[in-house]
């Protein structure tokens, strides 16, 4: 299919696509005028990288994981990925936890302005 084709059937947009082809998660072969083909199976593929990419995975690791993708069970043992893997969950899990530490902050910071505007608004003028 062409690479119109495969960015309807996907959602993906044609920039995009080349983007993922140029650092090696998809593949097309060229026809004879120019044209990009992609087999059926790419837009499975182009699934996988878009569920990665929104679990949190970096290119360069999703770039490593997809050989490894069973589409019905998700991924068979590769040397490797599972240590890829668990790296990745340890810095989301260090991304999530200086997150809620902004979010508490920020609360706080609300809090006080709020209380700080009630007893300026509470007290009397001088």
């Amino acid at each position: 299919m062409l690479i119109g084709e495969l960015a309807r059937r996907t959602g993906v947009s044609e920039r995009l696509l080349r983007y993922y082809e140029r650092i090696g998660l998809i593949r097309s072969e060229r026809l004879p005028n120019g044209y990009r083909d992609y087999a059926d199976a790419t837009v499975e593929t182009v699934g996988r990288v878009r569920a990665l990419l929104a679990a949190g995975l970096p290119t360069r690791v999703i770039r490593q994981v997809l050989p490894c993708a069973d589409g019905r069970t998700g991924l068979r043992p590769c040397p490797g990925v599972l240590d890829l893997l668990r790296a990745q969950l340890d810095v989301l899990d260090r991304r999530t936890a200086e997150l809620a530490d902004a979010r508490d902050l920020l609360r706080r910071t609300i809090a006080a302005t709020e209380s700080a505007a009630t007893e300026s608004a509470a007290s009397p003028a001088r």
